[in-house]
């Protein structure tokens, strides 16, 4: 076993929210060590950023090398066969004029520029290893252990651990704390494709959405000429599957006529990935000598993009309260409060739209946009991330949610179908988890 390290902050993981916590606290001085299991680059899926994502780059440093790397991205498109129409979106139509647009990014090349951003900071970055436990003493901090890719054993002391594992929880797993979101139950494939015909113009980065019988499709244009095209669909649907995985996705986007259209002339480029329990958030994230990020928490259906937005903005957040936590003790309490309440809302900001977007009426409003009291431009504020500050759109949306709520009385039926379905999909998943 390699020596006991000390440390002031350790952090686990080397995604988004690791690495923007670990280059914030190593340039305030604290002695930061990252410990990531895979080298990068390494592949990851969630090319989209949202153009809040943008003020957060620049304030690491970063923004110029993302720049070079990312497909410029001015809006979203919703794409309807029921409606039998394309709605777009554009981001310099929000609230707030000053952030219309983003990037399309390939992760395995984001991730990196952020990681080795950690580490010129000052971070001590350690990759191939995994954290396998971590005991919280009673006196404070953390002691955590860890394996190298050749099997060499690692021990630190920290004052303070932040759990940024993604979707490895590891926090969450330790205190059994996991738990399925019962409210939306999803499933994911997805792929990289070469060929596909993309929008013209200014709109070629946009993503695409659309809308099939069993969920929706992501299109996602990245800067070499790839595409990443993935499904978000039920489990029920998913193990309606017989046979290979790859040609179950085709037949799946050859239920999508939109869709089929944009890939006549494409190529599948990867393998097809699958992934089940999408949506699911921890019972807690924060105690003593301890902080959950990003996924590591919670994670929602991406139907808007937001998790590197997210993830990014709880490593800022959190950056504040460890400080404190470090050298204000007598302040942690509220600190952390604090960053638990601002990390919440904007998980709940999202969560209200995507778990009704299996319903007919938010889809209808969606796809028949108008800006009647600037409502439109208060829902484009919401996709571009601007959901932290304190803006004037609170009201609109809450006439937004209104307007919802009076034409899903106008679509009972088909409302209480659509709620049924989904209601079925998660009882049934929580069934098989029992």
């Amino acid at each position: 076993m390699n020596a006991n390290i000390h440390c002031d902050v350790l952090v686990v993981g080397g995604g988004p929210a690791g690495s923007t916590i670990a280059a914030l606290l190593a340039e305030r001085g604290e002695n930061v060590v990252l410990v990531e299991k895979e080298k990068h680059p390494r592949f990851h899926i969630g090319e989209s950023l949202l153009p809040f994502n943008l003020p957060l780059l620049e304030k690491l440093g970063v923004k110029e090398e993302v720049d070079a790397i990312g497909m410029p991205k001015f809006g979203a498109e919703f794409v309807s066969s029921y409606h039998k129409k394309t709605v777009e979106f554009k981001f310099a139509n929000a609230w707030d004029k000053n952030f219309p647009g983003a990037y399309q990014v390939r992760r395995s090349e984001f991730d990196h520029i952020l990681l080795k951003n950690a580490a010129a900071k000052g971070a001590d970055v350690i990759e191939e290893c995994r954290v396998m436990d971590v005991e919280f003493p009673p006196e404070g901090g953390a002691i955590a252990t860890g394996k190298d890719k050749d099997g060499t054993a690692r021990r630190w002391h920290a004052k303070f651990l932040v759990d940024a594992s993604g979707r490895d929880t590891l926090l969450a797993k330790k205190f059994d704390v996991v738990k399925r979101n019962h409210r939306h139950n999803t499933a994911a494939m997805f792929g990289h494709f070469t060929g596909a015909r993309r929008n013209c113009g200014t709109a070629e980065g946009n993503i695409s959405l659309f809308w099939f019988d069993s969920g929706w499709f992501w299109f996602i244009p990245l800067s070499d000429g790839t595409t990443s095209v993935g499904a978000v669909c039920s489990p029920q649907y998913m193990k309606s599957r017989k046979g290979d995985i790859a040609d179950f996705f085709m037949a799946t986007i050859a239920t999508c006529p939109g869709l089929t259209e944009r890939l006549k002339d494409a190529e599948l480029a990867s393998e097809v990935t699958a992934t089940g329990n999408y949506s699911y958030r921890a019972g807690h994230m924060v105690g003593k000598s301890y902080i959950m990020l990003g996924d590591a928490f919670a994670f929602i259906d991406p139907l808007f993009s937001t998790g590197v937005y997210l993830a990014m903005n709880s490593g800022f957040e959190g950056a504040e309260a460890v400080s404190t936590c470090l050298h204000q003790p007598e302040k942690a309490a509220r600190a952390l409060k604090k960053f638990d309440a601002t990390i919440r809302h904007g998980i709940n900001s999202y969560s209200w739209y995507i778990y009704r977007a299996p319903m007919p009426a938010l889809r209808n409003l969606l796809m028949v946009p108008r800006n009647s009291f600037r409502i439109e431009e208060a829902i484009l504020s919401v996709l571009a991330g601007d959901v932290f500050r304190n803006t004037p759109i609170g009201l609109r949306l809450l006439a937004f949610k209104a307007i919802y709520y009076i034409q899903s009385i106008g679509l009972a039926k088909a409302s209480f179908t659509a709620w049924r379905q989904r209601r079925r999909s998660v009882q049934a998943a929580a069934s098989e988890a029992a």
